[in-house]
């Protein structure tokens, strides 16, 4: 044992213990002594006491509300766009898919500056068709209705990703045994689709629940003004208005929000494991049902719903960049590309935060897709003893990606704020601090195209080189790593799209001179001045999209499941 903990594959082995406990085990422990902890020891009196004020009850509850609410409209509409691409005989199955899945890239804060630029008074796209509601009406969005309706539009693309995996890989033997039958599309839907596809919905709704939870751009922007906060957005202002003097108090906010959302990540293992069913035979090709007369209808609906989530809020955002006043009509007069000039070379602010979040995004992504690739590879090890340490650290991650991305801020902001030991240095209001925290939150995501790449390898291929002498370097460096790379290309582009845009985790980490690309847009957004972060946000929604159309083409040649629309 002591030999093997002495060989490359021990030191990488101890190299990955010790990152998992500065990344995971420390930050997240430290969040929960102090939020969780009273004089005698680890206590709920913090958050009794917190729950006491009239704030607290009432963010807990807009919390709850607003995430039951919309994971239900984001499983409804996710789970029906995934039967009809994934059991009909539509055509243009990949253009709608791709289409679909973008309004989950595009982060929560655009997705609301766009809609609210969509739908208000102050509407260019609507001053320039005639058909703006009065100035002075409310607008529709700043309502509990609103928030709760744009978290289940921002969400229901990962429900619409789970069902579509999971009716991809469902054998056909009961469908082709009850249609033989004469069961019709409905029966089969209700007697053996649904049913095979209960462990699905229920991780599809959790996922939604989870992630409508930790969500701090749209209820910030829509419910503020709306008064309807929820525990994140109450997080954020305290910390803002008060500053670190009141950390041990958000702790405790903080702590029961990650409590919340690990609950509801074991209630949905729970529920999957009792609604799981057996399978017979190997995933075949999937069903295609013919729609007949009707397929030219659902077609078109397909388009408005992607004319109405996607083309819709979008067109909006890119007319109210191109006036040069917010609230006027988009004509020959007021068309402009000033608003673009000034974030992309005027402001040193814009420049400043795109050099950052591409900085920290990129360093966060090729560090990601190097350490899962390395991970990965003891989640399959052969020893037994091997295999659960490097399944647990993957627990971790998956644990940490489930806790709202404010609250691992939080986390990291109680694990950092004093200098280093030893070395006396603060990485407090640096990039560092983001950059650690990118590589907390986001780390499942890359891990898992790259464990179901080395799912796919053969290993006697390893075993061979190793009979031939080949050290564990060599092995990794000539074998594997070209095998892989495909996935953890895949998995760090996932990454970098994700971080690039976000604004969660650094809205409580940021400071002057280390601003985000996220962070900037909020806070001229919440400054008023609104033709400047839709400028901001358009470019970044050009940057997505083309990073996506990158991550389509890799998908042509990387395994099968790497690429999440290309199944």
């Amino acid at each position: 044992m002591l030999r093997y903990w002495r060989s490359g594959e021990g030191l990488t082995l101890a190299a990955l213990l010790c990152v998992a406990l500065i990344l995971f085990v420390f930050p997240l422990g430290l969040l929960v002594r102090v939020g969780l902890s009273g004089d005698e020891g680890l206590s709920l009196a913090p958050v009794i006491e917190a729950l006491d004020s009239r704030s607290v009850p009432r963010a807990l509850w807009n919390s709850l509300e607003s995430s039951l609410l919309s994971a239900v409209l984001a499983l409804l509409g996710g789970t029906t766009a995934a039967l009809v691409l994934g059991l009909t005989d539509i055509r243009w199955k990949g253009a709608f898919t791709f289409l679909l899945l973008i309004p989950m890239m595009i982060p929560p804060h655009v997705t609301a500056i766009a809609w609210v630029q969509a739908l208000g008074p102050s509407s260019p796209l609507l001053k320039t068709l005639g058909v703006a509601p009065e100035i002075g009406t409310t607008h529709p969005l700043y309502s509990r209705e609103g928030v709760i309706f744009l978290l289940g539009i921002q969400h229901a693309p990962l429900v619409f990703l789970v069902v579509l995996a999971a009716l991809r890989s469902l054998p056909r033997e009961m469908s082709d045994a009850a249609r033989v039958a004469g069961a019709g599309p409905g029966r089969l839907l209700r007697r053996i689709i649904l049913p095979l596809l209960a462990p699905t919905l229920v991780a599809g709704f959790a996922l939604a629940f989870v992630s409508a939870l930790g969500n701090f751009g749209i209820p910030a922007l829509l419910g503020i003004p709306a008064r309807y906060t929820t525990l994140p957005v109450l997080i954020w202002q305290r910390l803002a208005s008060f500053g670190p003097s009141v950390l041990s108090d958000v702790a405790a906010i903080a702590a029961l929000v990650a409590v919340i959302a690990i609950a509801a990540v074991l209630v949905q293992m729970w529920l999957a494991r009792r609604s799981r069913n057996a399978l017979i035979g190997p995933p075949q090709a999937p069903l295609s049902i013919a729609l007949g007369p009707a397929r030219p209808v659902v077609e078109l609906t397909m388009a408005m719903v992607v004319l109405g989530t996607l083309v819709l809020p979008l067109t909006a955002l890119f007319a109210t960049a191109l006036v040069t006043t917010y609230g006027l009509p988009l004509t020959a007069e007021t068309l402009t590309l000033k608003n673009f000039a000034e974030v992309l070379f005027r402001q040193s602010v814009t420049a400043r935060a795109f050099l950052n979040s591409t900085l920290i995004a990129g360093i966060a992504a090729i560090t990601i897709a190097l350490l899962c690739t390395l991970l990965a590879r003891y989640m399959v090890a052969r020893e037994p003893g091997t295999r659960r340490l490097g399944t647990g650290m993957a627990t971790l991650a998956e644990i940490t990606y489930a806790i709202p991305g404010l609250v691992i801020s939080i986390a990291f902001i109680l694990a950092f704020i004093k200098p280093l030991p030893l070395l006396n240095l603060s990485i407090y209001n640096t990039l560092t601090i983001i950059l650690l925290a990118y590589l907390c939150a986001f780390f499942s995501i890359a891990l898992k195209p790259v464990s179901a790449a080395y799912i796919q390898l053969d290993p006697t291929l390893d075993e061979a080189a190793r009979v031939a002498g080949a050290g564990f370097g060599t092995r990794m460096r000539r074998i594997t790593a070209p095998l892989i790379a495909p996935a953890a290309a895949s998995g760090a582009i996932l990454v970098f799209l994700t971080a690039y845009n976000e604004v969660t985790v650094s809205a409580l980490l940021w400071s002057s001179g280390n601003e985000t690309i996220g962070t900037t847009i909020f806070n001229y957004e919440d400054g008023g001045y609104t033709t400047l972060a839709a400028a901001m946000s358009a470019v970044t929604v050009v940057a997505t999209v083309l990073l996506m159309i990158a991550l389509d083409r890799l998908g042509r040649v990387a395994p099968r499941g790497v690429v999440p629309w290309r199944l």
